[in-house]
């Protein structure tokens, strides 16, 4: 009679086609293990992916993008790792499960090892191909091993909570649900994402930039909040803007969103004379800077180079502007005296930007504002004339001043 203990094969062979009996070991012996590895690969192979997808195979052969994400995914893997672990179990005990949130945590962990995978083959695809290399083949591959991901996790998940079908699938769709929630909140309340799609705000802010907007940093009003453009006019919690600060707000005649600087407040008095901004009567400090490529910054009719000024504002806020073309219509203009409860915006692109110096846009009511831009967290430059688009790997995570 044999005396040898059955042998128990690894979870990391056994996950890819026994999830249940996986996690089931998992859960009763070692629900630790190597959780928030797996959660942190998991995350950066999920955004990887969708970028691959956009922009072809290539871009972790970036060292900037590889790094960007190595730290945003370890910070989003392991939040994202307690926040679902207590969601799923407080959900899965409203549906009469017992597991508790470490071994959801197991699960939302170990069921992305196929995300990895896919993210293994895909990079693999990525450095055969070449820098923003694009196959046909990588939209196919994050869908299958997105799904398998997503099977797995549905089973680990009912085999922990001791669920059938029905209440495994109520338990993700109620998660879903919540999550959604919480993400139109964070979006209502705190920050919302824009994208840039006019060259109005060069250098400081180029097209293809995606910003984060702080919609707190003045107090909320209709513009602010998501279908509120009935609601009654002021703020709550109102806070004026500072000069310099850059700034996103509504036009109501054309339901558009627009970004700019604040220059000028209530009461002050902006003018423009030979491409030098005065505030109050005093010319704010300027400095020549390198000039730079004219590109699509000042339209098609400028070639050339253009030059660039760094503006310094009384309050001490400093930032670059574009100066393609002397003497402007936009370079003279009359004294403008701020009303009270408006403020007064430029371009950072001063010959190229339809701003409160234009007679379509004025001046700019308090009222109009939906926040502050406070940081890039992802640009994308489109391919033109045959070039092939890539991911501005520089420009990512860079705080708007």
């Amino acid at each position: 009679m044999s005396t040898d203990a059955p042998t128990v094969r690894s979870p990391w062979l056994t996950v890819w086609l026994s999830p249940r009996q996986t996690i089931e070991r998992l859960v009763a012996a070692r629900p630790t293990y190597s959780v928030w590895p797996l959660a942190i690969l998991g995350t950066i192979a999920s955004l990887y992916s969708q970028i691959s997808v956009i922009d072809g195979a290539g871009y972790l052969l970036s060292w900037p993008l590889a790094l960007s994400l190595l730290v945003f995914g370890a910070l989003a893997g392991i939040v994202w790792l307690y926040l679902s672990g207590f969601m799923l179990s407080w959900i899965g005990r409203l549906f009469g499960g017992q597991a508790s949130a470490l071994h959801m945590r197991t699960v939302f962990a170990w069921s992305t090892l196929p995300t990895i995978l896919g993210f293994v083959i895909i990079l693999a695809i990525g450095a055969s191909a070449g820098q923003g290399g694009a196959l046909d083949s990588v939209p196919l591959l994050v869908a299958a091993f997105s799904l398998w991901s997503f099977v797995v996790f549905l089973l680990m998940l009912g085999r922990v909570q001791r669920f059938g079908l029905w209440r495994t699938v109520l338990t993700y769709l109620f998660n879903t649900i919540l999550g959604l929630l919480a993400v139109l909140c964070v979006r209502s309340f705190l920050y919302q994402p824009f994208n840039i799609p006019s060259s109005s705000m060069k250098p400081t802010l180029v097209v293809g930039d995606y910003v984060f907007v702080s919609k707190f940093a003045y107090g909320y009003g209709r513009f602010s909040l998501p279908f509120s453009d009935r609601l009654p006019s002021g703020r709550i919690f109102a806070a004026r803007p500072a000069r310099g600060d850059v700034v996103v707000f509504r036009v109501p005649k054309d339901a558009v969103d627009y970004v700019k600087r604040v220059v000028g407040l209530p009461g002050d008095r902006i003018q423009m004379k030979q491409g030098e901004l005065f505030i109050n009567d005093v010319a704010v400090k300027r400095e020549p800077l390198a000039a730079v490529v004219a590109d699509d910054a000042c339209g098609s009719t400028t070639r050339g180079t253009v030059k660039r000024w760094r503006e310094t504002l009384p309050n001490g806020a400093s930032y670059e502007t574009l100066d393609c073309v002397d003497s402007s219509p936009l370079d003279n203009t009359n004294v403008h005296t701020v009303p009270d409860g408006d403020f007064f915006a430029l371009g950072d692109n001063r010959d190229n930007s339809t701003d409160s110096r234009s007679s379509s846009l004025g001046y700019i009511p308090f009222e109009n504002l939906i926040g502050r831009v406070s940081v890039i967290f992802f640009s994308r430059e489109t391919g033109e004339a045959g070039a092939a688009a890539r991911v501005r790997t520089e420009r990512l995570g860079r705080v708007v001043r």
